[in-house]
């Protein structure tokens, strides 16, 4: 805590005072009482795990916010402190692969895993007792549950009661003038001492030059005040500043949604505070700015968060979120292989992930980035947490790439393992045993894993074998150039048989493909290979993945595990464009972005203009009736609120926002504009600025927007973004919930900016 006394030197009356600035903020969450809450407010020694050797005492204590944890950690990289927000989910007992492999020699009911969302990594735990253990989970679980319950305006109350907390200095409950300029900096705000004084003195009704208690609610009011949505508000109330079920009707048809007396009448039920209101079908202004801060005021279509589209077409038919090297947690040449990396790809809506398979010491297959020098995990661990995770966030198919570098013997382990683990998730034979003219929907595969590998046909001739062999250009890389393949002299029955749906094999151009009219054979492209067919055939590749799966890679120089742009080969159709996932940016922004909708099933179907193989959509030059649909997208950038620091390190740094919007589609598309700078404010910027932009495919348009912190002397510091599909996109007025560089939510801070949408 900043400048704060040490705990040991707090009288207790003392400290018992400085916790009502925390727990005031938490008091509606109706969770101080519970006697799991209280014991982790106390906080405990528990074993931290991350080997067989490395077990590690670390004391963990539930902050006084009751939102946030503090967790002792000898890391200076780390944070001490992680937000309950943050956790993706608790794992009860030997559950993740720590503890699968280390946790054994504990009782199941000490140990627990702490899941984050984003790139942190899992806290593996055990408690000196089950008592210890239990109490940790149920007071973790119930925490979660309460806040993800809370509204935007409650987690704004609680960040600003929590730097108030920070800020005040001597832990005397009160507030000097000193400590609230020392809060508007912590907030990122710079305003001068004379409005600030000015401000005190306004809610310092006591004339003691320190706020209490009620003084610094109000103060708290003032910071939380929204002057444009007071604006919006008194607008369409009029001067009675009330709305009637007619006028929020009428707001309601601008803002795109359903204009009727029952939508209306729900609206004031569920978001209006005041009873009598309520009673008398009334919205004021406090009911009207939850409503807006909600949910439903959101910029993303709520209605994508579940399946919402046809997934009875052909797999062919789909966008499929694809992983590159799935088992790399960093770079391509030396950073570990694990399996935690399949259970956040799969934890993300991935639903093809690639497994590299070498030769293992007792029989068993590896896996690793062959040549390099990543370690080595299990093939057979590695299919158990496939098992175990493939279906957790999507019902739809996994599939499962297989790139083998191991003899016929390991080979017929590796089917083995696939059968005994995976059981009847496994597809071993065609539906209906007739071989496909199209290949099978997702509605119809449904928690089902594919195999896509090499399979040689019995009849082949050796050269046909040799040709097969050859189906794409190799992956592994060692010290950023192409080696040597390890070739594959035969292959095992066993393992071949599990190929049904996906056969790699060499690319020898469309019209050999389409002679040969196999819908399940698969090639796979370089990115460098993908952009020239694009680029001299694009049309052509678009006819030919309206049939079959194409899988794109990331070149074998990327060995710091960058990504290319996956927006070009979405626009020649291409399904399993796959991407580096533990590597944070752009092209994950817009592939993330991307798979945000249809309820995050991992796929999405394409527009009917790519499905049809006889329109011949080309993404260079769309032409009606294929794709081009001319369309205006005009955004009002108009406010932030309570972006976060950038140099948390400075106390006296302070942001400088300024708003880029991207629209990434077709090459003609694709544009950026941007908003001035806002100098010293974060905490509540104000641009009021239109950016305007032409989009002629507007299926395919991803929309991503960023906040920034301008340097005049250097390149922007990123502070936020969020990434959506232009069909995603809701009119009107919006929040925009922005996202960390690795897509942990960054909250409270948001943007607020009015959609139109016209037609050209």
């Amino acid at each position: 805590m900043m400048g704060t006394k040490s705990q040991g030197s707090q009288p207790r009356h003392q400290e018992a005072e400085h916790k009502k600035l925390a727990l005031k903020a938490f008091k509606k969450v109706g969770l101080l009482e519970d006697e799991d809450v209280k014991f982790m407010l106390k906080g405990s020694k528990l074993q931290k795990l991350k080997s067989r050797r490395w077990k590690k005492d670390r004391r963990m204590k539930l902050q006084d916010d009751c939102l946030s944890i503090w967790c002792e950690s000898k890391s200076r990289s780390k944070p001490p402190t992680f937000s309950v927000m943050d956790i993706r989910e608790i794992q009860v007992g030997h559950q993740s692969t720590v503890m699968k492999k280390h946790g054994n020699s504990f009782s199941e009911k000490r140990c627990f895993t702490i899941v984050f969302a984003g790139s942190r990594s899992s806290l593996d735990l055990v408690a000196a007792s089950e008592e210890e253990g239990r109490c940790w989970v149920r007071g973790l679980q119930k925490l979660r549950k309460k806040a993800e319950t809370m509204s935007q305006r409650e987690k704004i109350h609680h960040w600003i009661h929590e730097h108030l907390r920070n800020a005040d200095e001597n832990n005397d409950n009160k507030m000097s003038f000193e400590e609230i300029k020392s809060l508007l900096k912590m907030i990122n705000i710079e305003t001068d001492d004379e409005y600030a004084y000015q401000v005190f003195k306004q809610c310092d009704r006591s004339k003691t030059n320190k706020l209490e208690e009620s003084e610094i609610e109000d103060f708290c009011k003032f910071l939380m005040q929204r002057p444009e949505l007071e604006q919006i508000f008194s607008y369409y109330s009029g001067e009675d500043q009330i709305l009637t079920v007619r006028e929020l009707k009428k707001f309601l048809k601008e803002q795109k949604e359903i204009a009727t007396d029952e939508n209306a009448v729900l609206i004031i039920q569920k978001f209006e505070l005041n009873d009598t209101a309520k009673k008398n079908l009334l919205f004021t202004q406090d009911g009207f700015m939850m409503y807006l801060l909600s949910a439903e005021g959101d910029i993303f279509n709520r209605d994508h968060d579940q399946v919402y589209q046809d997934m009875s077409q052909p797999l062919s038919h789909y966008f499929i979120s694809s992983s590159h090297n799935t088992y790399l947690m960093e770079d391509q040449l030396g950073g570990p292989s694990s399996t935690e990396a399949y259970i956040r790809a799969l934890l993300r809506g991935c639903r093809c992930v690639e497994l590299d398979c070498w030769e293992g010491q007792n029989g068993e297959p590896i896996i690793y980035h062959g040549y390099t020098l990543t370690s080595k995990i299990l093939f057979k661990d590695v299919i158990t947490t496939i098992r175990d995770y493939a279906f957790t966030v999507s019902p739809y198919p996994v599939i499962l790439s297989l790139e083998n570098h191991c003899g016929k013997e390991q080979q017929t382990v590796m089917a083995r393992h696939l059968k005994d683990i995976l059981g009847n998730m496994l597809v071993t034979a065609l539906i209906d045993d007739e071989v496909p003219k199209e290949l099978p929907s997702p509605e119809a595969l449904k928690a089902k894993v594919l195999i896509k590998g090499k399979k040689f046909e019995d009849s082949g001739t050796t050269a046909e074998r040799e040709e097969e062999e050859d189906d794409c250009e190799d992956e592994n890389v060692k010290n950023g150039e192409k080696n040597r393949k390890e070739a594959v002299g035969e292959l095992s029955e066993e393992l071949m048989d599990l190929v049904v749906y996906c056969k790699a094999v060499h690319f020898n151009g469309f019209q050999h493909a389409w002679s040969k009219d196999c819908v399940c054979e698969l090639s796979s492209f370089s990115e460098n290979k993908a952009k020239k067919l694009i680029t001299e055939s694009g049309s052509l590749f678009v006819r030919y993945n309206t049939k079959q799966l194409s899988r794109i890679y990331p070149t074998g120089s990327r060995v710091d595990s960058s990504n290319y742009n996956p927006q070009e080969m979405w626009n020649a159709g291409c399904q399993l464009v796959a991407l580096n996932f533990q590597k944070s940016g752009m092209e994950m922004d817009l592939n993330k972005g991307k798979f945000r909708q249809n309820g995050r099933s991992g796929y999405i179907l394409k527009p009917s203009f790519m499905r049809n193989k006889s329109n011949l959509f080309d993404p260079a030059r769309p032409r009606n009736g294929a794709g081009l649909n001319k369309t205006q997208l005009i955004i009002d950038v108009i406010t932030a609120q309570q972006l976060p620091k950038v140099n948390k390190d400075k106390k006296n740094s302070i942001v400088d926002p300024l708003v880029r919007v991207e629209v990434h589609g077709v090459p003609e598309d694709n544009a950026t504009k941007r908003t001035r700078y806002i100098e010293n404010n974060g905490f509540n910027p104000v641009w009021n600025e239109v950016l305007k932009f032409t989009i002629s495919v507007p299926e395919q348009a991803l929309i991503r927007i960023v906040v920034e912190d301008y340097d005049s002397s250097s390149s922007n510091d990123f502070i936020g973004q969020f990434t959506l599909p232009f069909t995603s996109v809701k009119e009107g007025y919006r929040h925009i919930h922005l996202l960390a560089r690795d897509s942990a939510p960054l909250s409270p801070a948001t943007l607020f900016v009015r959609v139109r949408i016209k037609s050209v």
